[in-house]
């Protein structure tokens, strides 16, 4: 969510332009930064696949604009495949790098493995585009296989068979998730976002089969999070394709709904989550939810920060029920106090219990992904309700059936703790920069994010150039991250930065710039890019 002025007609082609070359200047020094830091091979295929990306990006923006693309794809924003191609690969050369020198071997090969699978999903994004377009783009085909080429070759020399093997099964799962959803979801996503959401869960889903089959040991935490975020997904391609042949909206297919989400859970996710956990899992999460005194006071914080927000919903609903306009709609100030809901909620977690704050927030996750399955099926009693009730908060990002923002924002805020929820070995300690990843959600979008909107809309006057977005907005966003990494020094005595504040300085105003200038879901975005730099 960023700060933007109500909806007007689409931007020229010129200032389209002009943004997309900057938001690419953007992710091309992110880029460099990282292959500067990392200097191997695999940074090198990095700068290959962000100069071939760079150009396939301007293919798909011109099937967008020209209607041409196979599916129906968000249109009030830009292709985005350059800054979505390039997260996977950057999370996994940093992974890897930061592994190596902790001495951790398994997980420096699972950074590469995770490297490799960005780049497969990227180039065949690239591929897609550049075999629907028309005429066939003869030098960015030629630039594209020329990069492909040598991100193979490494690729082919440095991963064992099991690993070439992994890579190509997310990618299998890729293909097929791409296929299902972007045809049952229109214009809930740009090219780019499918790249990085679809991704995201082609891995979850590749990773949770692996460990079932192996039965490896592990963290039951990290297993509840696999579980969930499988069982959700393969719940909403379930009921979607089950609703394409009965009416949603009656009383016997609410009944259904929600047997057949009881049959689902109990049937399906608890007995996949014992046989992983190899413990019984309802027994498992009370006992860690209340294991100590803090989680309970944790807890109960939330729950009332939890009827907070709901209280604000109600009340802005009251607000537009008695107001003479029926499109009334939330007003970014408003739409930004559960932005600070959501800071009051993670800063105590990461600061007195982060992995009661990984699995309350997992908890959350498929709370909301359920509540948006009973608004769009229009589930009986409260999916009516639900649809009158959030209507209020859209924006135009929210474009296809389906609400996602406010699981963009959920993910957002925890994505760094769900990708980082340990150090690599016990000696490896996050020290300097690497000190912050678990507040880069609550940086890049609770601070940064909501500072620029509120301030960039009432009181911006000077305009980046080709955006909406304004110079003072962007500025008192890094002012007012800053402040913030300050009170994180004062509150929270684990965080050392070990004098690394022009590092912390440069990616906070890399990412802010690249805030002003992106028109890809910023939520999900621009905290993966903090907490690239930040690793780094």
């Amino acid at each position: 969510m960023t700060r933007q002025c109500p909806p007007q007609a689409p931007e020229s082609g010129a200032a389209l332009s002009g943004s997309v070359l900057a938001e690419a200047a953007v992710v091309f020094a992110v880029v460099l930064s990282i292959h500067a830091a990392v200097w191997d091979r695999y940074s090198w295929c990095a700068v290959a696949l962000a100069v071939q990306a760079f150009y396939v990006q301007y293919k798909w923006d011109r099937l967008l604009q020209q209607g041409n693309a196979v599916f129906q794809f968000r249109m009030s924003a830009n292709s985005g495949l350059l800054p979505a191609s390039m997260v996977m690969p950057l999370l996994g050369l940093v992974m890897k790098e930061r592994c190596q020198t902790a001495g951790n071997p398994y997980f420096e090969r699972f950074g590469i493995v995770v490297a490799a699978t960005g780049m497969a999903v990227a180039l065949f994004s690239s591929v897609l585009a550049l075999g629907i377009t028309r005429p066939v783009p003869t030098n960015t085909c030629a630039i594209s296989g020329l990069a492909g080429g040598v991100i193979i070759y490494i690729m082919r020399h440095s991963l064992s068979v099991g690993e070439v093997i992994e890579v190509l099964e997310v990618l299998l799962i890729f293909v097929y998730l791409n296929m299902i959803l972007l045809y049952l979801l229109p214009r809930c996503f740009t090219p780019g976002e499918a790249l990085l959401v679809l991704g995201g869960i082609s891995f979850v889903l590749n990773q949770l089969i692996k460990r079932s089959l192996t039965e490896s040991q592990g963290d039951p935490v990290d297993f509840f999070l696999l579980v969930v975020v499988v069982g959700m997904v393969l719940m909403g391609v379930f009921f979607s394709t089950l609703f394409v042949f009965m009416d949603s909206g009656t009383w016997a297919s609410s009944i259904f709904f929600h047997l057949m989400t009881c049959v689902l859970g109990l049937g399906v996710v608890l007995p996949w989550l014992h046989w992983l956990i190899r413990r019984n899992p309802l027994l498992w999460l009370l006992q860690f939810l209340f294991y100590t005194e803090t989680r309970i006071y944790l807890l109960a914080y939330w729950s009332l920060l939890a009827s907070v927000a709901c209280l604000v919903v109600l009340y802005q609903n009251a607000k537009r029920s008695s107001s003479e306009s029926k499109k009334h709609r939330a007003p970014t100030i408003t739409r930004k106090y559960f932005h600070f809901i959501v800071v009051a909620t993670y800063i105590p977690g990461i600061i007195f219990d982060r992995p009661l704050l990984y699995v309350a927030a997992t908890v959350c996750l498929a709370v909301f992904i359920f509540l948006e399955y009973v608004r769009y099926f229009r589930i009986k009693p409260l999916g009516h309700t639900l649809r009158s009730l959030l209507s209020l908060f859209l924006d135009e990002r929210d474009s296809g059936p389906l609400i996602l923002t406010h699981i963009y924002l959920l993910l957002g805020m925890s994505l760094p703790i769900w990708l980082i929820p340990r150090p690599c070995t016990q000696k490896d300690s996050l020290e300097g920069a690497r000190a912050l990843v678990p507040y880069a959600g609550v940086l890049a979008v609770g601070v940064g994010d909501t500072v620029a909107s509120i301030f960039g809309s009432t009181m911006g006057e000077i305009r980046w150039p080709g955006t909406k977005k304004t110079f003072e907005g962007t500025m008192t966003s890094i002012f007012a991250q800053i402040i913030s990494v300050a009170l994180i020094l004062i509150f929270d005595s684990g965080v050392d930065l070990n004098y690394s504040y022009a590092w912390i300085l440069g990616s906070i105003s890399t990412v802010s710039l690249l805030e002003a200038y992106t028109t890809q879901i910023d939520n999900l975005l621009l905290p993966l890019y903090l907490l690239i730099l930040l690793m780094a």
